[in-house]
């Protein structure tokens, strides 16, 4: 899949340092992006951020990892780790920071999320509170709720694990423009001139899952950008090498608990 690409670099709330002192524990800001914005590499080293797509979906590159942002999810980034954001199709982004001392036991690790309804309404509303704001105020009661609501978040699978070894490197390249690819473990093998046992010990050290794990979540990541934008399932089943849409279908059910046209609903 294409889309037009329009680089920026990082503005306010995404890079610089952000305008809210530390008596403001969390703040939201919003911003509209059109279709293949891409913010580059930056990090916040003061504050963690919950990036949510309000509308749209968000592909972000964070540590060594790949994450797909659908509509009504979001991304958990740790305080000073770099992240790249795409956006496929015009995004409406709202991102919530968060000062480290303001939750209890965050994620050490970047992670997808589900957000929940209460949370949806809180960051909409979140985003017409002016800094600073005083505790015990109205806006005050509701940043608290966020941050109450923020401990309780279900993670989602919706990440691409990036691996470091030169070796992995080269299949995951591969798998990234093109997840398609049928090349097995011994395909790989006889390319990299190392042996299959070598990639299958490699792949549970580095990324934590067996090489056909690896290459089906790329594959369900791709389809889910593909079905953000618009494509029809048996076309997206078709382009990533299922033999049918039923076993795409069925793929996508197992993995992420609903079927294809369920999930951005």
């Amino acid at each position: 899949m294409s889309y037009r690409r329009r680089d920026i670099a990082p503005g306010v709330g995404e890079g610089k340092r952000l305008p809210a002192g530390p008596e403001t524990p969390v703040f939201c800001r919003a911003r509209e992006y059109p279709a293949g914005t891409i913010i580059a590499l930056h990090h916040h080293p003061d504050r963690h951020q919950l990036v949510y797509a309000e509308s749209g979906v968000l592909v972000v590159q964070a540590g060594a990892g790949r994450w797909v942002v659908p509509s009504t999810r979001a991304i958990w980034i740790p305080a000073g780790m770099g992240h790249k954001v795409s956006c496929i199709g015009a995004v409406g982004m709202r991102s919530l920071y968060i000062l480290p001392q303001a939750i209890a036991q965050p994620p050490c690790s970047a992670s997808t999320v589900s957000v929940t309804p209460l949370l949806a309404a809180l960051i909409h509303a979140a985003m017409d509170v002016p800094t600073p704001y005083q505790a015990e105020s109205r806006d005050g009661r509701l940043m608290q709720l966020i941050l109450d609501e923020l401990q309780m978040l279900p993670v989602l699978p919706l990440h691409l694990p990036q691996p470091t070894d030169p070796r992995l490197r080269v299949i995951s390249r591969q798998l990234e423009s093109t997840p398609e690819d049928p090349s097995t473990l011994q395909d790989w093998a006889s390319r990299l001139s190392v042996d299959v046992k070598t990639i299958q010990r490699l792949c549970a050290r580095e990324l934590g899952m067996t090489f056909g794990q690896w290459r089906q979540q790329a594959r369900l990541l791709r389809a889910l950008e593909q079905l953000a934008h618009g494509d029809k399932v048996i076309d997206v089943a078709l382009s990533l090498g299922y033999a049918s849409p039923s076993a795409f279908t069925a793929m996508f059910k197992k993995r992420f608990g609903q079927l294809p046209s369920q999930f951005f609903h």
